[in-house]
């Protein structure tokens, strides 16, 4: 569900505008009340929470979907930079509340390796269920577990005649 801005609660800093990755939220032409964010375009939302998630004032809000959020319940997230977690809080309509904390994990940045600087896999991970790289990553062999192996059939070659 797209986002919307609680105008009351804005203070027009631009957090949501400048991490749209869809470039959807935008500011009104100041008036009496200064300048406010607005979602231009609620169905071209990537729904990323981005905007509700960056915005220090919480005026950016998410309407939540029906599957876990009913009409009429609201979802509120807030992003703690210090301890590096985001809590999701869900109120339903009957007074229940939810409240969830998730670890940001988020890598630092060129921490990753390009896929042209990795070496080239050997011929033996080709037969594993892993990922390249994905067994290093697991431990490898230093945990003493083999690795295990899909038994691939043998091709056979069928002559079609016509």
């Amino acid at each position: 569900m797209p986002s919307y801005v609680i105008p009351a609660k804005c203070t027009g800093c631009g957090d949501c505008v400048n991490i749209c990755p869809s470039h959807i939220m935008r500011f009104t032409k100041s008036g009496i009340f200064g300048r406010k964010a607005v979602n231009i375009e609620p169905e071209s939302c990537w729904e990323c929470y981005n905007c509700v998630k960056h915005c220090p004032q919480g005026a950016v809000q998410m309407r939540g979907y029906m599957d876990f959020t009913p009409l009429g319940g609201a979802v509120e997230v807030y992003r703690d930079e210090k301890t590096n977690r985001v809590y999701w809080t869900i109120r339903y309509r009957n007074g229940t509340v939810k409240y969830f904390i998730f670890p940001i994990r988020t890598t630092p940045w060129d921490s990753i390796k390009p896929p042209h600087e990795a070496p080239e896999p050997s011929k033996d991970m080709l037969r594993t269920p892993y990922l390249s790289f994905e067994h290093e990553k697991l431990g490898g062999n230093k945990l003493g577990v083999e690795l295990p192996r899909i038994k691939v059939p043998e091709v056979v070659k069928v002559e079609v005649r016509g």
